[in-house]
This record gives C-alpha cells, structure tokens and sequence, in this order.
C-alpha cells in the first residue's frame, strides 16, 4: 500500500513558476513508476507526466518544454517543476504511483490546486 500527499500547489501569475512536491509512504516507493495528472473543472483527468524506476519519462505534449518531472528516492518524493505557466494550467493536479512508463497506477493522492491568473 502505498499512500501519496502532494503540496505546493497556489496561485501564480502567467509566466510563472511553482514546484508541486508528494511525499510518498512506502519502503519500496523507489520501484514504482510514478506521475502526475491534472483535472480542470468540466475536464476528465489527464496525463502530465510520468517517470520510471529507471528515469525514462512521458509528458504529454501541452507542457514539453514547460514542466519537469523528478524524484528523490531516498526522500520518497517525486516533485511537478512547471515553469512559464499558462491560465490552462490551472487545474487540481494529482500525484500517481504505479502502472508504468504508458500506464496509470492504482494509488493517488487527495490533489493540489494550481491556479494560473493575473
């Protein structure tokens, strides 16, 4: 069982930068691949990010460029680096674990919401 909180999450103008941050329980944390999703109101949930065990990486293609995805094993931490932020950024963005490089896991977390406006 693995159990996710993210945090980070606020308010920033256009063009600018936040770092969100979830903080995983879990001592084989390090072998799960891991992601981030978003959901903007009246929108399904979909992929921002996700990064193996073994650093390979998939963004979706509105945020290449933009958005950074990283871990710290030994911190059980995976953290959403999003720069040059854009008003359709804002959304509540979730933490995911497991699945794989092309695969959705089964745990999430409760969400951080990301508002991007002037």
């Amino acid at each position: 069982q693995v159990q996710l909180v993210e945090s980070g999450g606020g308010l920033v103008q256009p063009g600018g930068s936040l770092r969100l941050s979830c903080a995983a329980s879990g001592s084989i944390f390090g072998t799960y691949a891991v992601g981030w999703y978003r959901q903007a109101p009246g929108n399904q949930r979909e992929l921002v990010a996700r990064l193996t065990s073994g650093g390979s990486t998939n963004y979706a293609d509105s945020v290449k460029g933009r958005f950074t995805i990283s871990r710290d094993n030994a911190k059980n931490t995976v953290y959403l680096q999003m720069n040059s932020l854009k008003p359709e950024d804002t959304a509540v963005y979730y933490c995911n674990a497991g699945g794989n490089l092309y695969v959705t896991g089964r745990y999430w977390g409760q969400g951080t919401q990301v508002t991007v406006s002037s």
